[in-house]
């Protein structure tokens, strides 16, 4: 549930960045949708971390034994720099969000204060940064669903029946 929990966040956030950057003052959405992304990103922080957490619990399935040594490697190497990206992406995010000196408000419910502020040109740095990691991380998920769809069509193994049924 965490995965496809994540992923649906993940591309949801990515589109709405996507199109928020485009408003002007003028548009109806130029204060909410920001303000839904930080929340919703927020949110996902606290998720990631959950999932961390409850992996760290579980057993993680075993490898099929129809994989090649190549491919646990890379979706190993992939799982780990998709995990860094995400948490890049936060970083830079949170420090877009608080470059003036204010919190990031979580949908009115509670606030993650503002610890690092006042850098010269935080916001515009700090946003370059946030989109080069957010489009690496939206590739790099790209490529994992395609080694998924791979390993369903063409090596016709149960690599993504048991992640849909768990």
């Amino acid at each position: 549930m965490f995965h496809w929990l994540s992923a649906l966040i993940i591309c949801g956030l990515f589109a709405l960045g996507l199109w928020m950057v485009e408003l002007t003052y003028y548009d109806d959405w130029y204060r909410t949708a920001p303000d839904i992304h930080r929340s919703l990103g927020v949110l996902l922080l606290i998720a990631t971390v959950l999932r961390l957490v409850w992996r760290r619990m579980n057993v993680v399935p075993a490898v099929l034994p129809t994989h090649k040594t190549w491919e646990i490697k890379s979706a190993h190497i992939a799982h780990t720099v998709m995990y860094i990206l995400l948490f890049a992406v936060f970083i830079s995010g949170y420090l877009i969000s608080t470059a003036d000196g204010r919190g990031v408000q979580v949908f009115g419910w509670f606030e993650i204060p503002a610890t690092l502020h006042g850098i010269q040109h935080q916001e515009d740095i700090a946003g370059e940064v946030h989109f080069v990691l957010a489009v690496s991380l939206i590739t790099l998920a790209v490529i994992h669903a395609a080694g998924a769809l791979k390993h369903h069509f063409i090596d016709r193994d149960n690599t993504l029946k048991r992640m849909l049924n768990p």
